[in-house]
């Protein structure tokens, strides 16, 4: 065993060589795969859905939200990845009286690249980790940087509309693009638009997940905001940290250079 320290500052004793984990953010989960853990990840959440072949043989523990303590206690797992905003208090704390419990919290462009370290090495996978997260700073190296400071708004939800705000992996990333992001100045992570009012738009991103937006919804959304441009987005380009950000990269090079146009 050995000490180490998770990204909320708690001290944890865990195997020098994980054998049995359980992971229970999506991101995550498949980054630990890219990691080459397969075979060593015996548990996971319904939403972790990537690699889509690999983790067809991974049992499934309930939701991030929900997790089922009775199932992951049965797996016997060595080692629990959770995050930080996927899964509650409440289950953290009972699942790190079964085995432990290393909590995760990614808030920023940087940290994303913070977790894949330590993901590498708490699973003794670190020249991997380090290979990964080069290859990803290279890739956003290639991005050309929005010509012009747009205005942009992030729509997570509908009915009613939520927006992805301050101190969110999806509002560094817009910062890192060399946008604006508009509802970072509301309160809360996830604010709440109750009326568009005070807010000014140039671009609003549609995201189709977790709620999955589509075109049939522009028209509403246009009502809002009439002068803004309307795109929908892939989510997980946007919100999926961790080994996806190597794949988000060209399409966000090419949604700059849409834009800018």
């Amino acid at each position: 065993m050995r000490s180490v320290t998770d990204s909320l500052g708690r001290s944890l004793e865990i195997p020098v060589h994980p054998e049995r984990i359980v992971s229970l953010c999506p991101s995550q989960t498949e980054t630990l795969f890219a990691l080459g853990l397969q075979g060593r990840i015996v548990g996971r959440t319904r939403y972790c859905i990537h690699p889509s072949e690999a983790v067809k043989t991974v049992p499934v523990v309930g939701g991030t939200k929900k997790v089922d303590i009775d199932l992951v206690r049965e797996l016997e797992p060595d080692l629990i990845i959770a995050e930080k905003e996927e899964n509650t208090r409440e289950d953290v704390e009972k699942l790190s009286t079964i085995a432990p419990t290393y909590v995760t919290n990614v808030e920023s462009y940087q940290e994303a690249l913070h977790s894949i370290l330590e993901l590498g090495d708490i699973t003794g996978t670190s020249s991997i980790a380090q290979r990964i997260v080069e290859s990803i700073e290279a890739a956003f190296q290639r991005i050309p940087m929005a010509t012009r400071p747009l205005q942009v708004l992030y729509l997570i939800w509908r009915k009613p509309f939520m927006a992805a705000g301050a101190k969110t992996y999806i509002g560094s990333l817009i910062e890192r693009l060399g946008w604006a992001n508009v509802a970072s100045a509301r309160p809360g992570r996830y604010p709440i638009i109750e009326d568009p009012t005070g807010l000014h738009p140039d671009v609003i991103l549609l995201s189709d997940e977790p709620y999955p937006f589509k075109a049939k919804h522009i028209p509403e959304v246009q009502q809002w905001w009439p002068e803004a441009s309307i795109h929908l987005v892939r989510g997980d380009y946007f919100s999926w940290y961790g080994v996806r950000m190597q794949e988000a990269a060209p399409y966000l090079a090419q949604l700059v250079a849409q834009l800018a146009s």
